[in-house]
């Protein structure tokens, strides 16, 4: 599982865990003669090249460890995920004693806060391992302790959830280092350096930007779905015209431009960007959760280019009441920007028919238990927000019997250490269990993985 541990304040989950638990098992038919037994097992390590492709000791290097076990006829292929992608032994930014977890005090005022961010933004704070202050580095510009209006909403936000963030987070790693998931911090952790892997891109995005320039497909003949069956390699027509399906109960390996891909067990997806999302809606399913990462716009995004955003407007048009089943659970990844946060919570959730329920948030953590950034960073937050809502129903569905829908908690903590790919956010599988019944259908839009029993969408699936 990949709960860890839980608590009335949230849950601490085991990210890593959770992917080698997908099922990510392939067997492979041996060409031995009848009779012959031969029992192996072998253990190789990789460095990875691209985003999770299939290795083997047979295949190329990747991003996973593969463990062969041979018997009889058939050889059985095990990926695990790379642990060092996990391996966040020290904060990225060190924080002052009075804002560590362990040592520091959960009442902070407004006006406290607002000192320590002018402090950080003239360059007086501290990189881990003692360097000089990231803003003093690149000599950002420094100007008068005037905050405009958006930092002024961001401050009084990070005011109010700052106590629930801070005392949830702490009971969790208490629990965490009681029973040996986290580890307190020792000279050997402090002075390791986290794995940062830089953009590992695979291509996917540019492929669907180029799918556009495909030959439009007859909709009559077109099938809906490609079930995956014994092949390996799928026409990259196929697999952007239509949602792709492992009905079975072991992985499948799909190759697509000479990569290899892992499709977990019990899974669907349609790899496309938003221009091409009918065959999604062909699919003809009507999903009981629907999680949502959008791409916001942001200043960071727009300098790394590392991924194509969306403005408001485009995210408004996910036709998100053709996929919702009556009652429907939506989860929404939001920044820490306020702008983004009343957006949803005023205009996008209001335009779905979804009523908002509860704000969740996501703590990021070291392998210590530490913010992987200090809680009160005036340009960073080592916290994520979810939004939790659900479609309401019409008047006509609201006058028939409606089964009970389990209430959803206002506030709820998900602890974890974070992946050190760019945007992998944590499952939510586990935690949503608890609110939903069971062999629900799931999608998740804008995923950047696949996951056992979910159906994912996204233009770099």
């Amino acid at each position: 599982m990949s709960v860890v541990h839980r608590l009335r304040a949230g849950w601490l989950l085991d990210h890593l865990s959770f992917i080698n638990q997908c099922g990510y098992e392939i067997c492979d038919s041996l060409p031995y003669p009848g009779g012959v037994t031969l029992r192996t097992s072998v253990t190789s390590e990789y460095h990875a090249t691209s985003m999770f492709p299939a290795t083997s000791s047979r295949d190329g290097p990747g991003l996973g460890d593969a463990v062969e076990e041979t018997e009889g006829k058939t050889v059985k292929t095990r990926y695990v995920f790379r642990e060092e992608f996990f391996d966040i032994s020290k904060p990225h930014i060190a924080a002052a004693p009075e804002q560590q977890l362990l040592q520091g005090d959960p009442e902070v005022s407004l006006t406290e806060i607002k000192a320590s961010s002018s402090a950080e933004e003239h360059g007086e704070g501290t990189k881990s391992g003692g360097e000089d202050s990231v803003a003093g580095a690149r000599k950002k510009r420094k100007r008068k302790c005037v905050f405009n209006q958006g930092e002024l909403d961001a401050l009084e936000y990070h005011t109010k959830v700052r106590k629930l963030i801070w005392e949830g987070t702490l009971h969790l790693v208490q629990e965490g280092l009681k029973s040996g998931f986290l580890h307190h911090a020792t000279t050997e952790l402090s002075c390791g350096k986290n794995v940062v892997p830089g953009h590992i891109g695979c291509g996917l995005a540019d492929l669907c930007e180029m799918a556009k320039q495909f030959p439009a497909v007859n909709d009559s003949d077109h099938r809906a779905v490609h079930v995956l069956d014994n092949e390996t390699s799928i026409p990259e027509q196929d697999l952007l015209s239509c949602v792709t399906e492992n009905n079975s109960n072991r992985a499948k390996i799909v190759v697509l431009m000479g990569q290899k891909y892992l499709v977990p067990p019990k899974s669907s997806f349609l790899l496309s960007d938003i221009s091409r999302l009918q065959p999604l809606l062909k699919y003809k399913k009507k999903y009981d959760v629907i999680v949502i990462d959008p791409p916001w716009e942001n200043k960071s995004v727009k300098r790394s280019n590392r991924y194509s955003h969306l403005s408001s407007w485009q995210i408004k048009q996910i036709p998100v009441a053709a996929l919702a089943a009556p009652d429907c659970l939506i989860v929404t990844w939001v920044t820490n920007r306020q702008k983004h946060l009343r957006f949803v919570k005023d205009e996008l959730y209001p335009h779905w028919s979804v009523k908002t329920l509860a704000e969740w948030h996501w703590v990021k953590i070291t392998r210590s238990g530490e913010f992987v950034l200090p809680l009160d960073s005036f340009h960073k937050k080592p916290y994520e927000v979810l939004i939790l809502g659900r479609v309401q129903r019409s008047v006509k569905e609201a006058l028939r019997k409606s089964e009970d829908v389990l209430p959803i908690p206002e506030h709820k903590l998900i602890v974890s250490i974070p992946c050190g790919l760019h945007s992998h956010k944590p499952p939510l599988a586990a935690v949503l269990a608890e609110f939903i019944k069971p062999d629900v259908e799931c999608l998740e839009l804008f995923a950047r993985n696949l996951q056992p029993g979910w159906t994912s969408w996204g233009n770099e699936l």
